[in-house]
């Protein structure tokens, strides 16, 4: 990424987590007068960081944290933020780690997997958009076959991209689609193959079954496949997306996250959240509908953004 461009994204980063940062930064302000640190103002402090969704025991951890050394000592806002800013890319450092694209794969398969609504064929489009531009060569498949709508917005972003999309017949068996897909992707000597699933979670264990057959049918023709599973999660939907990574890494495995629609919420602390709990790779996040509005997830960035900082 050019200067420019990471200024650029710097920008959008802060303006889109601005409904976040906005109600910690003055949260912080009206709580830290210049007076000394008591046991009310940490209480404070916690609720504040609970109420931008971090949940109750990352909010506690990073306090406590905060106050050692700095009880019963005069305190300032900016003091505050930094050391928050300091404490919180701590806990997200060790996640925040790009797709690492196998080459000797061909193609890396990468199963994109979220519950409908949460931004999951956008994001999947975009990715193979970057990883197109980035040199690879991408195949898309659609297995999302039940949903006519996540064919066609597919179909639109291989269109743009100049990525080409696999699809099935409505209602046709999704593994058959990611079959036929990997087929493909093998034949033509694709680097990447990213395939679409549903997200219907009403009954998970119709859910379960055909995420289990999608992974069985893809051994078929590669016993290491799918090589990442991704999950995309909605920054809006708070601690629900804590919920539904709970639900996901049991039915398939997930072992790595895309937080979209951050720049729609007052959540975004979720994302510490997340890091904190599960300690799984979060490879990219959003905060925008266009192409350059999904950049891979910087732990310092996003601490300083996420709390006021330039």
């Amino acid at each position: 990424m050019s200067d420019t461009e990471k200024k650029g994204w710097l920008t959008r980063l802060r303006e889109g987590l601005s409904r976040t940062s906005s109600g910690i930064s003055e949260g912080i302000t009206g709580i830290f007068t210049k007076r000394k640190l008591d046991d009310a103002m940490l209480e404070e402090l916690e609720e504040l960081l609970i109420m931008a969704d971090m949940g109750s025991a990352t909010a506690a951890r990073l306090v406590a944290e905060f106050g050692k050394g700095r009880f019963d000592k005069e305190i300032g806002a900016d003091e505050v933020k930094q050391a928050l800013s300091q404490q919180i890319a701590a806990i997200l450092r060790p996640v925040a780690t790009p797709i690492d694209i196998d080459n000797k794969a061909k193609p890396h398969v990468i199963l994109v997997v979220g519950v409908n609504g949460n931004g999951k064929t956008t994001t999947m489009g975009k990715m193979a958009s970057v990883l197109q531009q980035g040199g690879y060569s991408v195949l898309m498949a659609a297995a999302d076959t039940f949903r006519a709508a996540a064919v066609e917005q597919l179909k639109v972003w291989g269109q743009r991209s100049g990525v080409p999309v696999i699809t099935g017949e409505e209602n046709a068996d999704p593994a058959s689609v990611a079959y036929r897909a990997l087929e493909q992707a093998k034949g033509e000597g694709r680097d990447v193959l990213l395939i679409d699933t549903a997200g219907r979670l009403h009954n998970k264990k119709n859910l379960m079954d055909e995420l289990q057959k999608i992974v069985r049918v893809l051994k078929k023709l590669d016993e290491s496949a799918p090589h990442t599973v991704l999950q995309v999660l909605d920054g809006t939907t708070g601690q629900n997306a804590v919920a539904q990574v709970e639900t996901f890494r049991d039915l398939a495995k997930v072992s790595g996250l895309v937080v979209t629609k951050l720049d729609g919420t007052a959540k975004g602390g979720v994302v510490v959240a997340l890091a904190d709990k599960f300690k799984l790779p979060i490879h990219a996040i959003g905060v925008g509908e266009g192409i350059e509005d999904l950049q891979d997830f910087n732990a310092d960035d996003f601490a300083r953004s996420l709390v006021g900082l330039a």
